[in-house]
């Protein structure tokens, strides 16, 4: 079995993939109510990112990005589903305030006020409804209940703004430039291991290279589409050239200019053009 031949190597998958840990739980919490702590599920995803870079078999050809995301979906799930969104007094409090309501309404004739069901109970009008929100927000969030539903099908989507999707669609395109862009090369090792998720060594043996360097090579062109996409959209993340005035300086910046000069600006938002959108969608993940 190969697996990550060192601790060294193993915290540097988890280092460098910490970022899909923060887009699956934005992808969850955009679905779930706004009570839900983004701390807990940040830690179960990154505790799964973790075990995942122990365990990962680089030999089963299976892109660590693929299997991580597999694995963080999973331990997400499980926190929502393990958790106890009411505890056992709560829920107590709340068989005993029914009971009592149920007497008075029957004492009464009426319904009773929450002033009458304190006065019964010894509690205040506060900690009553104080109970009745605790159990509602329980209500919405117990997962318990669903048996094997995926929760995509159980939890309410969010539909993006038109801002969203416009920022979504600019993106989406600087991508699909940047990698159409790439030179042969390095475009071949993008395009086989995250577009067609090939195994290292296919395309290793494709291109006459060892399957360290297609890991150098892929390593290389993932810089470069980030760097041109920050050129474009954020150019105060782009890091300065090691030496601005040399050879490979000039061609960075002259690829830079070429993925922001392919299109234009209102094709680009509208989306046209974008045939590879959903290689790029799996980039994204990477």
């Amino acid at each position: 079995m190969t697996q990550p031949s060192s601790i060294h190597d193993a915290d540097h998958l988890v280092t460098s993939h910490m970022a899909l840990v923060g887009h699956l739980v934005r992808e969850s919490l955009s679905r779930l109510p706004g009570h839900v702590s983004r701390d807990d599920l940040t830690s179960a995803g990154l505790a799964a990112l973790v075990q995942a870079a122990r365990s990962y078999d680089e030999s089963r050809g299976v892109p660590f990005t693929r299997y991580a995301t597999t694995r963080i979906r999973g331990a997400i799930i499980d926190e929502l589903r393990g958790v106890d969104w009411a505890s056992r007094s709560v829920r107590r409090r709340a068989r005993e305030l029914d009971e009592t309501r149920s007497r008075l309404a029957s004492e009464l004739g009426r319904p009773a006020t929450d002033q009458e069901l304190a006065a019964a109970t010894g509690l205040s009008v506060d900690e009553i409804a104080g109970n009745a929100d605790d159990v509602s927000r329980a209500s919405v969030m117990s997962l318990q209940g669903f048996g094997e539903t995926p929760i995509d099908e159980v939890l309410p989507t969010r539909v993006p703004s038109p801002e969203e999707r416009v920022e979504h669609n600019e993106r989406v395109a600087y991508l699909v430039d940047a990698v159409a862009l790439l030179p042969e090369r390095l475009r071949a090792v993008i395009e086989g291991y995250f577009f067609a998720e090939r195994p290292m060594a296919e395309i290793a043996a494709e291109l006459g290279v060892s399957e360290s360097r297609i890991s150098q090579m892929r390593a290389e062109a993932l810089v470069l589409l980030k760097d041109a996409m920050n050129s474009a959209l954020d150019p105060d993340l782009v890091a300065p050239h090691a030496r601005p005035d040399g050879c490979a300086a000039r061609r960075r910046d002259a690829y830079f200019a070429a993925v922001a000069s392919r299109r234009t600006a209102s094709a680009r938002l509208s989306g046209a053009g974008s045939g590879s959108g959903s290689g790029a969608a799996g980039l994204r993940s990477a």
